[in-house]
């Protein structure tokens, strides 16, 4: 089993330390500044030796070259996007593993939120860091792809066990949940949701990680087929696609 710690960062950044007790081998997560990991790392008697990037943002990769002078590690990152990640050192796609000591996770190709965004799911440990591509009750802006691409990105996601944990890389879910909220507002699981996510909030804890079942239920951005949704949007019967277009751009607007 892997420790999963999670570090907030700047504003509302999440970075995501995963230790390997085997071997010892520690891995960062989308690192945006080095600080913080290197106290949370010297705290527990960690050693660096990996960094996993998910996409190109400053917000995900400040730290690359720091953390790696400092710990001589290796980064991974996505191949699509090489030549923006700092100090790469192994490009990967869908279809590769990535090893951190003795466990493993599949990389998937999640595209929307940038050109070449990537996830790793290890699923022996029910865990996916999906940095900007899903949140809790919501997803990424769609800087650099499409609705189409976006959509079928997150479907990826959603057959993975509902139990997964959803390690995101953003404590945005206040404001997702009140998006959620106007366009899905008769939705019972929803409304119970953003009363936990009050209370959470008020005592200062994370709203992170969530599971893809609770998203399943939810989150507009994974339910374009819900007549609720669509009915609230005037798009009773659309193509799917058209659905969650149409709901991104209104929560660019919200």
């Amino acid at each position: 089993m892997i420790e999963i710690v999670q570090l907030p960062v700047l504003q509302d950044n999440y970075l995501y330390l995963i230790h390997e007790p085997t071997s010892g081998e520690t891995a960062i997560v989308d690192p945006a500044v080095d600080a913080p990991v290197i106290d949370a790392c010297e705290a527990r008697g960690w050693r660096l030796t990996h960094i996993f990037n998910t996409h190109h943002h400053w917000d995900h990769t400040g730290a690359n070259l720091a953390l790696k002078d400092h710990y001589g590690l290796h980064i991974t990152g996505p191949k699509a996007e090489a030549e923006r990640i700092p100090g790469i050192d192994r490009p990967v796609s869908e279809g590769d593993v990535v090893m951190l000591g003795a466990v493993k996770a599949a990389v998937f190709d999640v595209p929307g939120h940038t050109s070449g965004h990537i996830a790793y799911h290890f699923a022996d440990d029910r865990a996916l860091f999906c940095g900007d591509t899903l949140f809790a009750m919501g997803c990424g802006r769609l800087f650099e792809g499409t609705p189409a691409q976006m959509w079928a990105s997150l479907q990826k996601l959603m057959v993975l066990d509902g139990d997964t944990s959803v390690y995101c890389a953003h404590e945005y879910t206040t404001t997702n949940g009140k998006f959620a909220l106007s366009v899905e507002p008769d939705n019972p699981d929803l409304i119970t949701r953003m009363d936990e996510v009050k209370a959470l909030r008020a005592e200062g804890k994370p709203t992170i990680p969530t599971t893809i079942a609770l998203e399943k239920r939810t989150n507009p951005f994974l339910r374009p087929d819900s007549p609720g949704l669509q009915a609230s949007l005037d798009m009773v019967g659309a193509d799917p696609v058209a659905v969650f277009a149409e709901t991104r751009q209104r929560k660019d607007n919200f």
